[in-house]
């Protein structure tokens, strides 16, 4: 069975400098990063994150944790993070794999299971103890990189393998109260791809809740239980994000970044941008430039 030295392996041959490599294998990206971090904002999809190097801290409002080599974690629904590397540097880079959740194939083994999540008290955002059998799956999956032509064929058997060890552990009760099309993380999860397909338009919290298949005052009480923040507080943080990249990778001026995201006001796009990354929109991407924190984001 392989171990935590063989996926950091796999990892560090295809992530071979700092940043966020995306791959061959949908819904698996690696991360890499060759020294500590400066806390980034960020949105982490529903997702499992492994690491097999290194230390980091994530942050959901007054929650934080930290996960590493021996414990992994656990995204129940798209979140807006702030996340940290702790422990990074050329001679031992962090390295990170992401495997984001396949929902249909969620759905399917839990049907199989005939089961369903009952409770309401679980965590949306967690870290548990390391499981030999999820990294052993990890790193075939990673590997499958070198064999592009099984691909197709494998990835879909290990992801699956890797949803079962999920259902099967600590957290199955949460992930089967995610997939659950009544339970109210599910009529979160439902809001915030709302947000995220629209979020440079005007939203109205009256839309938003019927997309949830909530109230409006169920939706705000729910959706900050869960996210820590209002429903249009989340659709600012998608903006001004949107709005960073656009900056950093697309060269935008900070006007036109703060337009293509819906802001008519480049005065309020410039105070809630500081507000969010503590540094007017220039500064904070000549910082980034220089630092390139934001692809160690995740």
């Amino acid at each position: 069975m392989r171990d935590i030295a063989d996926l950091a392996g796999a990892i560090a041959r295809h992530a071979p400098v700092s940043g966020l490599a995306g791959t061959a294998v949908p819904r698996l990206t690696l991360i890499r990063a060759d020294r500590p971090s400066e806390p980034v904002p960020a949105v982490y999809e529903a997702s499992l994150c492994l690491i097999a190097q290194g230390s980091k801290r994530v942050s959901l409002g007054e929650q934080s944790v930290v996960y590493d080599a021996a414990r992994y974690l656990l995204v129940s629904v798209d979140l807006p993070l702030v996340g940290h590397v702790l422990e990074a540097s050329a001679d031992a880079p962090y390295l990170c794999c992401k495997i984001d959740f396949d929902q249909a194939a969620l759905a399917d083994l839990i049907v199989a299971e005939g089961r369903v999540g009952t409770r309401h008290d679980l965590p949306a955002l967690a870290v548990y103890p390391g499981n030999p059998d999820l990294i052993d799956a990890a790193c075939r999956l990673v590997n499958l990189l070198d064999r592009p032509e099984s691909i197709a064929a494998l990835a879909p058997l290990i992801e699956r393998e890797i949803l079962y060890r999920l259902l099967t552990g600590p957290h199955g009760a949460m992930l089967r109260h995610m997939a659950s099309v009544d339970s109210h993380l599910s009529q979160v999860s439902r809001a915030i791809a709302t947000i995220r397909g629209g979020f440079h338009t005007q939203l109205r919290i009256d839309d938003i809740a019927s997309a949830a298949g909530m109230s409006p005052s169920s939706l705000h009480a729910h959706f900050k239980a869960i996210t820590r923040m209002s429903p249009l507080d989340y659709q600012k943080q998608l903006r001004l994000q949107e709005a960073r990249r656009l900056m950093l990778v697309a060269g935008a001026s900070a006007g036109s970044a703060g337009f293509a995201v819906g802001y008519d006001s480049p005065s309020q796009f410039s105070r809630e941008y500081r507000r969010l990354f503590g540094a007017p929109p220039r500064q904070d991407i000549e910082r980034l430039q220089a630092t390139q924190d934001l692809a160690v984001a995740l």
